[in-house]
């Protein structure tokens, strides 16, 4: 059995017009653009691949914030509670080592503190004033903190709550 299909040739007709010059540099032409073309699609793909996985890096970073939003919620109570027993002489090692306990990991997760300091100007980048008070400090001092700020991985998630002199 014979198999015509592989010896199989094409023919180029050629006359003395040049139509084959003609249908040679056509070719050309359609190959450069279909390089072109094909070289665009790769590179658009591999852009393509370094923004989704930028994306998933910033999921992976971030997707744990509303959950983190919550805890600092249990450190703010944790806040109270210790200050409530420290005014009562009651405050016990534990509850302290959990509190750092609980500090650690979120620090380990990229949580920071927003650090206030009473007497330093306000900036509304990092807080938020709740009240305008009377004070021997210059107008726009923060008097005095009272809720805590915290930053994800360098991104603000919940500003410090402060007072500002009038």
């Amino acid at each position: 059995m014979n198999n015509n299909n592989n010896n199989k040739k094409e023919t180029v007709n050629v006359n003395n017009n040049g139509e084959i010059g003609e249908d040679i540099s056509k070719c050309l032409k359609e190959k450069d653009e279909y390089l072109d073309g094909w070289k665009r699609a790769k590179a658009e793909l591999i852009n393509y691949k370094k923004d989704e996985a930028k994306r998933f890096e910033m999921i992976m970073k971030f997707g744990t914030e509303t959950l983190i939003r919550e805890i600092i919620k249990v450190l703010d109570s944790f806040d109270l509670a210790l200050n409530s027993l420290e005014k009562e002489g009651k405050a016990e090692k534990g509850i302290y080592l959990i509190r750092v306990q609980l500090d650690d990991i979120l620090k380990q997760n990229g949580l920071e503190r927003v650090i206030i300091n009473i007497g330093q100007q306000y900036d509304s980048s990092v807080a938020e004033a709740i009240a305008s008070v009377e004070s021997d400090k210059p107008e726009g001092a923060i008097v005095e903190e009272v809720e805590k700020g915290y930053l994800l991985h360098g991104k603000l998630i919940r500003p410090a709550r402060v007072k500002v002199a009038k």
